[in-house]
């Protein structure tokens, strides 16, 4: 009897052990197409959270990209990481890639496959600032240039090496290919689907979504401390979109429209305390503005650019207030012009503002100053209209007959005048100078 309750036990303990099954009965299908930023890793966090909430039994993270910002690309890894939910990223549709942050997010996930067709790698890291590694020959004269590219070999070789570590630590953690992730990073190594599977850095390659569930089906993968069979034969898939949150974040994360709103922002803000009571071109400025500093906490913006911005705008603005001919307006002109190039801080692929649009706003913002510096021009070359001045050699008529003292009519206004000779009432007379509320008159000669 003890025997029978014994095996009883064990069988029943077998049945409950985890090694069984990711039977979920749904799969959660979510699309990475484009530039890794902080909308798509905002979308993929929230999205393994919905998985998990949900109960379902694998996330399957279908992945396009070209690369990404380095810290959106750890947030995606960190997640994958912790998620309790099996995660397969499948680089699809063919002709698609994994390039740069793609590679580690490919990586980092308990299954990884590709479509035919399909590549990854180059995966070394971009120096923040647009810096490269300095080549090595040509200079050897000049200490200052030698300091310069000893600075930026070191620099280079610090982010070549954390990345490596890091691509290495994710290869040994789910057991695919170390020695190639040195490569893709230190020398910008990639692969095709196929040469990808053959190397051991992919696990397997599939046509298309359909044909991926088939394959994971049975496979057994580790999960922490315990292992997971997964049951993804006749599994449904669910696909979760982007809600409201993140396409906001997608598209006032991009650095052309963050850079739009933050002109506008700062323009209309400008042109409300202007013209106080307008009311539309503050409102619409103040929401501008704030829009733009929400994307610029998650961008990488090079706080220099942003200051020389401000400042450049501040003198063009100054140049209509004060004008100056030319010295605010063109010094506004160039570091606004310096500050926009700057302005976002990496070359990471489709994360710079567009030369273009640089151009055209600087342009828009040259002609408004060159507007104002010919309305100036104009200005000095007008006659005076006001004070003193316009009295001066100004025509007038006696308003009585008087001979030394007397009063005269001009600009419609009466004045105290001296005469050197006897005048008439309604005699044309022409002032000759002004001593303070005193015109000194003389007949105005006839032609």
């Amino acid at each position: 009897m003890r025997l029978l309750l014994n095996c009883l036990l064990l069988a029943a303990t077998l049945y409950l052990l985890p090694a069984g099954a990711a039977a979920g009965g749904r799969a959660v299908l979510l699309e990475v197409d484009g530039a890794i930023s902080p909308a798509s890793a905002d979308f993929v966090v929230r999205g393994l959270q919905k998985a998990e909430d949900s109960s379902a039994g694998l996330v399957i993270l279908r992945m396009n990209t070209p690369g990404g910002l380095d810290a959106a690309m750890r947030k995606i890894v960190q997640a994958i990481l912790a998620s309790p939910v099996p995660v397969t990223t499948f680089v699809a549709p063919s002709g698609a890639r994994a390039a740069s942050a793609g590679t580690y997010i490919l990586y980092a996930s308990h299954i990884a496959a590709m479509a035919p067709g399909t590549n990854l790698g180059a995966a070394t890291p971009v120096q923040i600032g647009g810096g490269s590694l300095p080549s090595p020959s040509g200079v050897g004269d000049d200490k200052n240039a030698q300091d310069k590219q000893d600075s930026g070999d070191a620099m280079q070789h610090k982010l070549v090496n954390d990345a490596a570590a890091y691509l290495r630590a994710l290869a040994q953690l789910r057991g695919r290919n170390a020695d190639w992730a040195a490569e893709a990073v230190e020398k910008g190594a990639s692969l095709s689907a196929s040469e990808a599977l053959e190397a051991g850095v992919i696990d397997l390659i599939a046509s298309d979504v359909g044909d991926l569930l088939h394959q994971l089906d049975g496979r057994h993968i580790s999960m922490g401390d315990t292992g997971v069979t997964l049951d993804t034969d006749g599994m449904t898939v669910t696909r979760i979109e982007p809600d409201w949150r993140t396409r906001l974040l997608a598209v006032i994360a991009d650095p052309n429209i963050t850079y739009i709103l933050i002109l506008i922002g700062v323009y209309g803000l400008i042109f409300e305390f202007y013209n106080p009571g307008m009311v539309l071109p503050g409102v619409a400025g103040a929401i501008c503005l704030l829009l733009a500093l929400f994307a610029l906490q998650v961008l990488p913006v090079n706080y220099a650019g942003l200051a020389l911005l401000m400042l450049g705008i501040a003198f063009m603005i100054g140049e209509a207030f004060a004008p100056s001919f030319g010295a605010l307006g063109m010094g506004g002109l160039i570091a606004f012009l310096i500050g926009s190039i700057i302005l976002i801080d990496t070359e990471t692929p489709g994360y710079g503002i567009s030369l273009p649009l640089i151009l055209t706003f600087t342009a828009v913002s040259g002609l408004f100053f060159l507007g104002i510096i010919g309305l100036a021009v104009k200005a000095r070359a007008r006659p005076v209209v006001s004070g003193q001045e316009q009295l001066l050699h100004a025509t007038g008529t006696a308003m009585g007959d008087f001979n030394g003292a007397g009063r005269v009519r001009i600009h419609g206004e009466s004045w105290q005048a001296m005469g050197s000779v006897p005048l008439r009432r309604g005699q044309a007379v022409r002032v000759m100078r002004i001593d303070g509320l005193t015109l000194y008159v003389e007949p105005q000669q006839e032609d």
